[in-house]
This record gives C-alpha cells, structure tokens and sequence, in this order.
C-alpha cells in the first residue's frame, strides 16, 4: 500500500496528466471539439446491438459521463487518461450542457499491451452523482463508491442498475490484459469549464444551477442525442 503512494507514482501520474493537457490545446478550440467527438462516441454506442445494457441504463440514469477517447498502455505498471464530458438529467427529465473532466489513473499487477477505448459511464444513483460533481473521486474505493464494468453482448435489463452507482461501457481498440477502472480518478476540468462557460464557471453551475450558459453549437449536438 506504501508503494501505492510513493512520490515517484505521484509525480508519474501527475506527468501523465501535464503531458496530455499540453498536447490537447489547453487554449484552442479543443473543448467543443471534445463535445462534438462526445456525442458521436455516444450515439454509436448506444445504437450498437453488442451493447443492450448501455440502452437500459441511460435511460434510466441520473447522469452520464462520455470519454471518447481513453488511452491506456501497461508493463507491469498501467496508466490510464482521457479526457471526459459530464450531462445530468433533472426531475423534468431534460439534460444539462456537458462539464468537463478528467479521468486517469495507475494500475498494477500482471498486464501488458496498450489499448485505446471509446468509453461511457451511466449514473445511476445520487451518492454516485453526488461524488463525482464538484471534486475528486476515485472511482471504487471513494465512501463504498460501486462502479461495474459491462462488456459486449451484457443486458441490464434486470435490474443491474440497482446494483453499483455507476456502470462503465468500452469499444476497446488493441491488445490489454489486467485493466480495470478500480482505483481512476476523476476530476473536474476547470480551465476548460472556464473557458467555454466564462471565469466564473463551477460544474455545479453548470449542470445542477445552470447559470453558467454558453452558445456554442456543440452544446446542442451532444443534448440532442440524449435519451
């Protein structure tokens, strides 16, 4: 467990995330574009037969989180990164502008390969939407937080979503063995929420209060194909 927090995975994993940040374009145009590859990445995964429970759940969550495209890459010791969009639903049932995230992580043990993976995870309870909103969590191991991983061909038509707080789904392209969502952080991506909502953007402004609105066109493509 001391190996689990040593400074120099600390620092490897905070390289990591300063790496991608850097070549995403911190100040282009690459939020909306995250948007626009968001929605694409969720529409096809949700008209794709080989995933029955993704369609059950979203419709039915309270929250989803889209990564389109998540890199992971492993010898012995794994990391995981990409960056994310998060929409919640309201009692009316309408859907948010999305909120930026990151998610990312380490992992250990016997894997090897390197693998990149189109990924959404469905919200299904408040304790899980209530973690995830404002701060860093760590998904499997923050306050009991339950997270299940369903795979092709996995129907959650009887009553999978009553299980955990969150299911993830993945379109994996590459060879991984050993990988796992247990012990990812996610986390607010606050230079993006300000730039595309202005300086005074918070992800709880954005999706709970929604006082922090913007015109953007890709703000309506990614609601528009919500369930």
């Amino acid at each position: 467990m001391r190996f689990l927090r040593s400074p120099f995975l600390t620092l490897l994993l905070a390289s990591f995330i300063l790496v991608s940040c850097r070549s995403a374009g911190e100040f282009s145009r690459e939020p909306e574009a995250l948007i626009d590859r968001s929605a694409l990445t969720f529409k096809s995964m949700m008209s794709d037969p080989q995933y029955p429970g993704l369609v059950d759940l979203a419709t039915r969550a309270k929250a989803v989180i889209i990564v389109p495209n998540l890199g992971r890459g492993a010898f012995l010791i794994g990391g995981r990164l990409g960056n994310a969009v998060m929409v919640i639903r309201d009692e009316q049932g309408s859907w948010s502008p999305p909120a930026f995230y990151t998610l990312g992580g380490l992992s250990f043990g016997l894997q090897i390969g390197g693998q990149t993976s189109e990924m959404v995870i469905t919200v299904m309870t408040d304790k899980g939407l209530n973690a995830v909103m404002e701060r860093q969590v760590t998904l499997g191991g923050d306050a009991g937080l339950a997270i299940g991983e369903l795979g092709k061909g996995v129907n959650a038509a009887t009553g999978l979503g009553l299980n955990a707080d969150m299911y993830a789904f993945a379109r994996s392209e590459g060879l991984f063995v050993g990988v796992s969502l247990q012990g990812s952080v996610i986390t607010p991506r606050n230079t993006w929420n300000k730039q595309l909502y202005g300086v005074d953007a918070t992800p709880k402004g954005i999706l709970v209060d929604r006082i922090n609105t913007s015109t953007d066109p890709s703000i309506g493509n990614i609601i528009s194909v919500m369930p």
